[in-house]
């Protein structure tokens, strides 16, 4: 059988430290991992899914008209992968986003973010960290707990921000402890999911790495 081919995307950036962690993620779910940036941005034709990966904040301005600028934003990756992901949805592609890519995705379907998630904290640590601090609640009807096989588990956390009205045809199937959403799915698709912690940095959780294997199932129907 073929592996599947499965486009991440990201910075164009001398190390990129998250996509040799994902194409690591994907080769040990077999597939082929395919880099796409703002300056490698055509997509093959046969491309069997996506990842969009993490970064930096996302332009405001895109769900918030009248809102500040801020930095650091990249408004042409901001482009580039709201482009890939309108490009996937039209083709049906299984869908992975990953921190920032889970947040893009729900703006790409009409949702909003919250832009800093300080005022939201109480039992929680807004402190970065890629150890896994956080614990997530999941929605046991999801297929998130079909993926990771449990209701409960510890994630990292490199984000400030995180989804808050949801986009058409998404569902929160996580939360942390100050009920922020960690998950989202469509579930009318096979694989349409939004994390937003990392779990190409989790590689000694085995359940993380399903959700990656997930994504490859899901590539190759």
């Amino acid at each position: 059988m073929n592996k599947p081919l499965i486009g991440v995307t990201g910075d164009d950036t001398r190390l990129p430290l998250a996509w040799w962690f994902i194409r690591w993620a994907l080769w040990r779910s077999g597939a082929v991992a395919y880099r796409l940036t703002p300056q490698r941005c055509k997509i093959p034709s046969e491309l069997d899914g996506i990842i969009i990966s993490g970064g930096d904040d996302i332009d405001q301005r895109l769900y918030m008209p009248d809102a500040p600028e801020t930095a650091p934003i990249n408004r042409e990756r901001d482009r580039f992968e709201m482009l890939a992901l309108e490009h996937s949805l039209a083709k049906d592609l299984p869908i992975l986003g990953i921190c920032r890519g889970a947040q893009l995705f729900n703006i790409v379907l009409g949702g909003t973010l919250h832009t800093d998630l300080r005022e939201h904290r109480r039992l929680t640590s807004n402190k970065r960290m890629l150890i896994p601090r956080k614990s997530l609640r999941v929605d046991p009807q999801s297929s998130l707990y079909k993926i990771l096989g449990s209701k409960h588990c510890h994630i990292n956390s490199l984000h400030h921000q995180a989804i808050d009205k949801l986009g058409e045809g998404l569902q929160v199937t996580g939360r942390d402890a100050d009920n922020i959403i960690q998950a989202v799915e469509s579930p009318d698709h096979r694989c349409r999911i939004g994390v937003q912690w990392h779990p190409e940095y989790l590689p000694f959780q085995g359940r993380q790495l399903h959700i990656f294997k997930h994504l490859v199932a899901s590539s190759r129907k």
